[in-house]
């Protein structure tokens, strides 16, 4: 399939979101971490139809969760915020967002680096959380150009080996096979300048790596950590503001294996509850930086003033 199939299930709300861009948009919010500069940056949002978000839940179920924190039930419209830290003496990227080939309400994050000044040649180092189209489609141009020319890419081994093994188009249905050949396409690009790591090893200084796995077989979220204090950069792992904190345990759709998806997101609330440790999340209402609290006996997602 072509670079520029959009998911079948999205593309016609996809699309239904064009028109120009608002400058507002162009959100860009900061936050410290003991000496390190953490910004996070818009990539635009994406509108995911409750059949492929949601597709075992039943829609009154979905109404009666969403509809008194006033959230549409036709479709989750996430936002994507990518975080760029300036640690250890390096400037890390966390994701690459969405480039233009996926929906054209994301892909923003060109623009965004443009209107906070920052030069995408500046960037030492990318860390990726995943593959799907989201997250490393735009790490390359519509010509297949680098857009961060400087940059070492740092992939888990373990997503690379999904993407690039035999199985990986055969095992995924059809409206997602667009996934595989993407991320096939990006890896073919930065290959030569993969750094490969595994849960559990600090990637950068002060950045750990930290198993999520669920969203896709390779998912990571990374632990930041300076000062005395940390902060966790989440990825995928926790999705939605709400669906994710009030009930985890339900199989979402964009988790490629959703019972392992909704343990990991469980046991990852928990964690952060306990440790009282902020996170950031790429799809959490803009900026996306807060903490988890418990409530009854699920969660709640508290932004930070």
């Amino acid at each position: 399939p072509s670079r520029r199939t959009i998911l079948a299930a999205i593309a016609a709300a996809g699309a239904a979101g064009g028109g120009l861009w608002p400058r507002a948009a162009l959100a860009e919010a900061t936050t410290t971490l003991g000496e390190a500069t953490i910004r996070i940056l818009s990539d635009g949002s994406l509108t995911l139809l409750m059949n492929f978000a949601l597709p075992e839940i039943a829609p009154e179920d979905i109404a009666a969760l969403l509809t008194p924190h006033g959230l549409a039930t036709d479709a989750l419209r996430p936002d994507c915020n990518v975080t760029l830290a300036e640690i250890g003496g390096r400037t890390v990227l966390f994701d690459a967002g969405a480039g233009s080939l996926f929906q054209e309400t994301a892909g923003k994050l060109p623009d965004s680096l443009a209107s906070a000044g920052i030069d995408p040649a500046s960037i030492t180092d990318i860390v990726f959380t995943h593959a799907h189209p989201d997250h490393i489609w735009g790490v390359i141009d519509d010509f297949d150009e680098l857009v961060f020319p400087e940059a070492t890419c740092h992939v888990a081994q373990a997503e690379w080996d999904f993407w690039r093994g035999e199985s990986a188009l055969d095992s995924m249905p059809e409206h997602r096979k667009t996934f595989v050949v993407g991320a096939r396409n990006r890896f073919d690009v930065i290959e030569d300048r993969v750094s490969f790591f595994k849960p559990g090893d600090e990637v950068l200084p002060g950045i750990e790596a930290v198993d999520t796995v669920g969203h896709t077989p390779g998912h990571v979220s990374f632990m930041l950590h300076d000062g005395g204090d940390s902060l966790l950069v989440v990825g995928d792992a926790i999705s939605h503001a709400v669906v994710s904190f009030e009930r985890p345990d339900w199989h979402s759709g964009t988790d490629q294996d959703p019972e392992t998806g909704a343990a990991t997101r469980t046991a990852l609330l928990d964690r952060l509850a306990t440790d009282r440790s902020r996170l950031i999340g790429f799809h959490l209402p803009h900026p996306g930086v807060g903490r988890v609290e418990r409530a009854g006996n699920a969660y709640r997602f508290v932004a930070d003033a």
